[in-house]
């Protein structure tokens, strides 16, 4: 529980903001630009503090960003790794997911596949509490869902 003195040194919140940034590419363009400027804030500073967070990503990998504005015109923001659909469409070397899922699949991938992208998730910040067992099955079920078959071996 926070004492009172933490609750007196936290800073009130203005916004939540969510965004999906390109690595390495964030430019005060859109969507970076309108979505961090309407609340004033330092679209250079979030600019260059992201793309050298994200440096060590493919270029064009589609980032997770959860920035925090605060009513002082600072901010902080949290990078998560790229989606569960991205890395399965990658794997799988398609473009889009099945338009009908159960009936039509469109690719199929290993074990092997989900527990490498598993292994990806895991560093997340918001999936550290998760086995890996049960970040496999997550992906497998996310896998079935966009018609992409998981076998054991190809």
């Amino acid at each position: 529980m926070a004492t009172l003195k933490d609750a007196a040194a936290r800073k009130p919140i203005l916004a939540t903001i969510r965004l999906i940034v390109p690595a390495g590419a964030a430019r005060p363009a859109p969507p970076v630009g309108p979505a961090l400027g309407f609340y004033r804030l330092n679209l250079m500073a979030f600019c260059k503090d992201f793309n050298a967070r994200t440096q060590k990503y493919k270029a064009d990998t589609p980032m997770q960003v959860t920035l925090t504005a605060y009513k002082d015109s600072t901010f902080e923001f949290a990078v998560k790794s790229p989606s569960v659909s991205w890395f399965l469409k990658k794997a799988a070397g398609i473009e889009t997911a099945s338009g009908r899922p159960g009936h039509n699949m469109v690719s199929s991938l290993t074990l092997r596949h989900v527990y490498e992208i598993a292994k990806l998730k895991q560093a997340d910040p918001f999936c550290k509490h998760m086995s890996t067992e049960a970040l496999c099955k997550s992906i497998i079920g996310t896998a079935n869902s966009m018609g992409i078959e998981i076998v054991k071996d190809l």
